[in-house]
């Protein structure tokens, strides 16, 4: 079996991006809904799926967006992993993070029973929080370090002589290989600064589009010195469609991200 880094390489290659499409759907704004909520999330998603898995190098799906659901949601999103299928890798953004035993339960639903090539965790409760979702090595481990949200400031880049994401990722660096970060758009600079500093780990980079991050200097400094990044793009996909053409409109719009993240 692949390595989610054997994926990606692939899919990567075969792209010739590195254009990430997150499935993160709102019943909401669905553009055809029935009372059977999770038939128009399935429906849906794979809709999506389908016209934009020859552009997308990988897909990230927040587990909220079905988790909100309970045991509903929880089918929704094992079958949209499902349907993806086994060769193109998936991010189950989480962002979990506990202490030791809660940490290897979460890992193994993600990867066990979801069957989910990666996940996002929060670092913040220590390194044997962590360490339960490392170890599984073929699967890539994205820890966040630099958020795209305004509330990242807060804590993330404080204080200025040793900010706290530079930390987190020296300590992990430290300890696993497995390892890539997410890190915002947002703030392309401090892409730049971590290039430069000698890290070439994976980046999970999100706040393209809806959240006004700077796609071109993020592209740009993300592949300095050897490093990789793939980009997630969300609402700026999903939402893209209109009328009776909503899923062509979708594929075309992924067109352009494909395009605008080529490598």
């Amino acid at each position: 079996m692949k390595t989610f880094i054997q994926k990606l390489d692939l899919h990567m290659k075969r792209t010739g991006s590195c254009l990430c499409v997150g499935l993160d759907t709102d019943y909401d704004k669905l553009p055809a809904r029935s009372n059977n909520v999770h038939k128009s999330i399935l429906d849906f998603n794979k809709n999506v799926i389908e016209s934009t898995s020859d552009l997308a190098c990988c897909y990230k799906i927040n587990s909220a967006f079905y988790e909100k659901y309970g045991a509903d949601g929880i089918f929704m999103l094992k079958h949209t992993i499902q349907y993806i299928g086994n060769s193109i890798p998936v991010i189950l953004d989480a962002k979990r993070g506990d202490i030791g035993n809660s940490s290897w339960y979460y890992a193994q639903y993600a990867f066990d029973h979801l069957k989910a090539d990666s996940i996002t965790v929060l670092p913040y409760m220590g390194m044997d929080s962590l360490a339960p979702f490392f170890k599984y090595r073929d699967k890539q481990i994205f820890v966040v370090a630099l958020s795209s949200n305004p509330g990242g400031r807060d804590f993330q880049d404080t204080p200025f002589y040793n900010p706290l994401y530079l930390r987190v990722i020296k300590k992990v660096n430290a300890a696993f290989k497995n390892a890539g970060f997410v890190f915002g758009a947002t703030r392309p600079e401090y892409i730049k600064k971590l290039r430069n500093s000698g890290y070439k780990n994976l980046l999970l980079i999100p706040g393209v589009g809806t959240q006004g991050g700077d796609a071109a200097r993020s592209m740009e400094y993300a592949f300095l010195n050897g490093g990789k990044a793939v980009f997630n793009i969300s609402r700026g996909i999903l939402y893209a469609g209109n009328g009776k053409k909503y899923y062509n409109t979708i594929r075309e719009k992924a067109k352009e991200y494909r395009d605008m993240f080529r490598i």
